[in-house]
Order: structure tokens, then C-alpha cells, then sequence
């Protein structure tokens, strides 16, 4: 027999009935809806609404994240080249070629364990920063995979929308040198 219906002792009535529904199907269900948390409880239309410009606005930041991360990659790089720290190479751009020890690896069968030494060192509390943005960049992805994981179709296209409308108003310039190189070929690994 199925109590679930019944309340238990000293349980207020509104709270019997207010249950988070999961669903692991494709569904367009608005009350009722848990968001990742038991206590992100859609409760009306008007919080459904709301929360689904929530999770746009989460996109939108998580595209934010994205450039913030690069420009701040790159105001360290003009920093470091500045001081003396680092430099560029010749041209610019990357030849395309793998290093001595990515070929002995694969053609020799032997492992090649390094940590990157090719680069420039970062200086720590620069590392510290690149560290917390990329952690804050991860775990945003990973909740707004949790929130597209509801299945429910609102709330997976505010995730998408919100993350093309951070990527229209962040992404507005590409390096054609970077992406082209100095071939004039495209992304192609060969």
C-alpha cells in the first residue's frame, strides 16, 4: 500500500504535497520542478520565469568567465614579455610541429611524463588568480550541466541561451593570425 499521500506528525499540510519531481525523459514540467537543489523548488509560474532567466544570466556570466580568463591570460603574457620574462617567438605563431619528446613517446613507446616546461614560469600569485578563474569557469560548467541534466526542455534552452547570448556579446573579435597561422591554414591538426 502507498502512504506516501499521508502526512506524517506535526507536518504543515502545503508541505505533504510540495515534492521535488524528477524526470529522467525529456519534459516541459514547470511546478514542481526541483533546480539542482532540493530547495530550488518551483513552486509557480512566476518563479519558473525567473529561474529560467537565473540559469540565462549563469550562461551569460559563464561566457564572461571564458573572455575574462583569456584577457587576463594575456595581460599576463605583455607583462611578462615587458619585463624581460618571457619573449615571443619569431613569428608569432605556433610552427605546427611536435617537440622531440611528444615524437619519442609516440614512436618509441616509452612514456613521457613531464609537467610543461616549454612557456614562461608564471609568478605564483598570477597562478593563484589563472587557478580560481579556471576553477570558477569549471565549476559553473558543471552546474549548468546539472541544470541541463532536468531534462526539461525551458530550462535546457535558457542554458543554451544564455550561453550563445554571453558568446554574441563576448565573443566579438577572433584572432585570425592564432586561428589561420602562418600557413594560411585553418584549424586542421595536418
Amino acid at each position: 500500500m502507498d502512504h506516501s499521500a499521508h502526512m506524517h506528525h506535526g507536518e504543515a499540510p502545503a508541505a505533504a504535497l510540495a515534492r521535488c519531481s524528477m524526470n529522467m525523459l525529456w519534459n516541459t514540467q514547470i511546478i514542481d520542478t526541483c533546480i539542482v537543489f532540493r530547495s530550488w523548488h518551483v513552486t509557480s509560474n512566476a518563479y519558473f520565469v525567473g529561474s529560467c532567466l537565473a540559469i540565462v544570466a549563469l550562461g551569460v556570466f559563464y561566457e564572461y568567465l571564458r573572455a575574462f580568463s583569456k584577457s587576463v591570460d594575456t595581460r599576463i603574457a605583455l607583462a611578462l614579455v615587458a619585463s624581460g620574462k618571457g619573449k615571443r617567438t619569431a613569428s608569432g605563431t605556433r610552427s605546427g610541429r611536435s617537440s622531440p619528446d611528444e615524437d619519442a613517446g609516440l614512436l618509441s613507446g616509452r612514456r613521457v611524463f613531464k609537467i610543461a616546461t616549454t612557456g614562461t614560469p608564471v609568478p605564483f600569485w598570477l597562478r593563484v588568480l589563472r587557478a580560481a578563474l579556471y576553477g570558477a569557469t569549471v565549476f559553473l560548467s558543471f552546474f549548468l550541466m546539472l541544470v541541463f541534466m532536468t531534462y526539461n526542455a525551458y530550462l535546457v534552452f535558457a542554458t543554451v541561451f544564455g550561453a550563445a547570448l554571453g558568446h554574441f556579446i563576448f565573443g566579438g573579435a577572433i584572432n585570425i593570425d592564432a586561428l589561420l597561422g602562418e600557413e594560411g591554414k585553418g584549424m586542421a591538426c595536418h
